[in-house]
């Protein structure tokens, strides 16, 4: 039986680093020293910041890099899902899946997941006396029905903000069963293309263009490079030897590191962050990935409880705990998750109608 070209494992690891470098990017770029990261727009002085920090070899140099490049997690997460629905709807499911029932059925997955935390965020924002109290009726339900991307100045009505990826899922989700199930691969490569023009006509320098790219980046126009990758590599990909894939590695931390102080080399970056990703993962013999297998067995419970952890746990950080307030947060993060883990048992699973 031939090999897959990601196993399970190495499909939990890369979960596990995903979900460990967006869980640690959340938490240290609210700390007002930290680096800021280019997640939806490009502001040339953050990259020259970070290389500053790298050069003084600054105390809270993991604070920093991390602020600035843990938001990456995300691009390894839409590779993961693009590969992962070629596997299981282009060639373990032979019957073709209806458009509504596939598009619903991973709207209730979704929602089932999101459900718990949004609610738990929302009473620890209530609870505290500096948290978010912009819950709208038209902003919850936006939220629920997972259209709230689509709305003006994302930055501040998605509470918490790390929920904006369920949202993005959803449309790519929609992208795929429209434009990708069982179509050509040339369709891929036409959205990526397309997708990254919509970004490239607007200029990082310009207050409009700067707050248009914001707004779609928010959306799956800013997702499809690594979805689509991920879509491609399931499709076409090849197991390589180990030193193509230490030379993939190499060239892929370059790439990331050199494409962050340009504008159009930075909207390539997500390309690059999930090749090196895939390629580190393959350097690592299996037993050694056991940590991050088990961080990507919990991944889905604790990208839901990480803004709730962090909403109690950051003004450790505040006041001067840096590095307590970090290790306090990912131990409170895995216990919630577990205890969330256990509470999705007794919500039922929506079941795909074909």
């Amino acid at each position: 039986m031939e090999k897959p070209l990601l196993s399970l494992a190495e499909s939990k690891a890369l979960r596990g680093i995903a979900i460990l470098g967006i869980m640690l990017h959340n938490y240290c770029h609210f700390l007002g020293f930290a680096v800021k990261e280019n997640e939806y727009t490009f502001t040339q002085a953050k990259p020259l910041q970070l290389l500053a920090r790298l050069t003084d070899m600054s105390d809270y140099l993991f604070v920093h890099v991390l602020s600035f490049f843990g938001h990456y997690g995300v691009p390894v997460f839409l590779f993961i899902s693009g590969f992962g629905l070629v596997a299981k709807y282009e060639r373990k499911t032979p019957q073709r899946v209806r458009a509504l029932p596939f598009v619903g059925y991973h709207y209730m997955k979704l929602l089932r997941l999101m459900l718990l935390g949004y609610v738990a965020f929302a009473v620890v924002s209530y609870l505290h006396p500096h948290g978010y109290h912009g819950y709208t009726l038209g902003r919850v339900v936006a939220q629920l029905l997972m259209y709230i991307n689509f709305l003006p100045d994302p930055d501040h009505i998605i509470k918490p903000g790390p929920y904006w990826f369920f949202g993005l899922m959803l449309q790519l989700y929609v992208v795929y069963r429209l434009l990708v199930y069982r179509r050509r691969s040339l369709n891929v490569v036409v959205l990526i293309a397309v997708c990254w023009l919509a970004q490239a006509v607007f200029s990082p320098e310009t207050r409009a263009d700067v707050d248009a790219l914001n707004r779609i980046r928010y959306n799956f126009v800013g997702g499809m490079l690594p979805f689509g990758a991920g879509v491609l590599y399931a499709r076409h990909g090849r197991a390589l030897p180990q030193w193509a894939y230490a030379a993939v590695a190499l060239v892929s931390a370059v790439a990331v590191f050199a494409g962050s102080f340009a504008f159009w080399s930075w909207l390539w970056v997500p390309l690059f962050v999930v090749t090196g990703a895939v390629a580190t993962i393959k350097l690592i013999p299996e037993r050694a990935l056991a940590p991050c297998v088990w961080f990507g067995a919990i991944s889905s419970a604790l990208f839901v409880v990480h803004p709730v952890t962090r909403e109690i746990i950051i003004p450790m950080s505040y006041r001067g705990y840096v590095y307590s307030g970090v290790v306090v947060y990912l131990a409170a993060s895995v216990a919630l998750a577990w205890l969330f883990k256990i509470a999705f048992r007794y919500i039922p699973k929506p079941k795909l109608q074909q």
